[in-house]
């Protein structure tokens, strides 16, 4: 439980409750073999998630020394969809912790959110196939405005559509986007440990991080309220 209860906790999905690496890299690996390119192994694509669909597929086929030009990342993010679409779910779990945390800060009446650059349909998608949609007051995507993290308008919109004070929000995440995003719009950032970030989350500089959902009461309980 948490003794000083903010006004909302906004969650990042890939990476941070979701362990979704193994689809997405299955579903890059299926559109480069389908295109006579190298496999990528999933520990290598795991770096390359967070920026979304077409950000995917780019970053794997440059690690194939390709450019892509934009038809043609296109045509390729309509196969990415089709294919992520039906594998969504194949291998992806929550992270330990990660539904009792959500159910913990329900019963609180804490209102709760998605913040992520993954499309709104297949974010949608997911979440109903974790079965966790309903925790969601709100689930913003990349396609749900006109911009996006690491821009904090991306937070600060989500908290209006709660309702909620972004100064008095938590952000929880995993990646560069995530943190920036959150210093930018005064909000406090909980980075976890486990995601999918290139650069070490202690690099990033959130304001708490956290090695397993377990930790998560304890280490927000410690943070002095604003």
């Amino acid at each position: 439980m948490l003794n000083n209860k903010p006004s909302a906790v906004l969650f990042d999905l890939d990476g941070t409750i979701a362990d979704t690496a193994l689809d997405l890299a299955a579903t890059l690996n299926y559109l480069l073999t389908t295109s006579g390119r190298n496999e990528i192994h999933h520990d290598r694509v795991r770096n390359m998630v967070g920026e979304g669909a077409r950000a995917l597929i780019i970053k794997g086929f440059e690690y194939n020394n390709e450019e892509l030009t934009d038809q043609e990342v296109e045509v390729l993010h309509d196969e990415y969809i089709n294919y992520y679409r039906s594998h969504i779910a194949d291998k992806t779990v929550l992270f330990p912790n990660v539904f009792i945390t959500l159910e913990t800060l329900a019963r609180q009446n804490i209102p709760l959110a998605i913040c992520t650059n993954k499309s709104m349909e297949l974010t949608h998608l997911l979440l109903k196939q974790l079965k966790i949609f309903d925790f969601f007051t709100a689930v913003t995507c990349g396609d749900s405005f006109a911009y996006k993290k690491p821009d904090p308008r991306h937070l600060i919109t989500t908290c209006k559509l709660m309702k909620a004070d972004p100064k008095q929000a938590v952000m929880v995440g995993d990646s560069i986007n995530d943190i920036e995003a959150a210093k930018r719009a005064n909000m406090l950032s909980v980075g976890v440990s486990f995601g999918y970030t290139l650069t070490p989350i202690n690099e990033l500089s959130p304001n708490i991080i956290i090695n397993h959902f377990n930790e998560f009461f304890v280490a927000l309980n410690k943070v002095k309220p604003r």
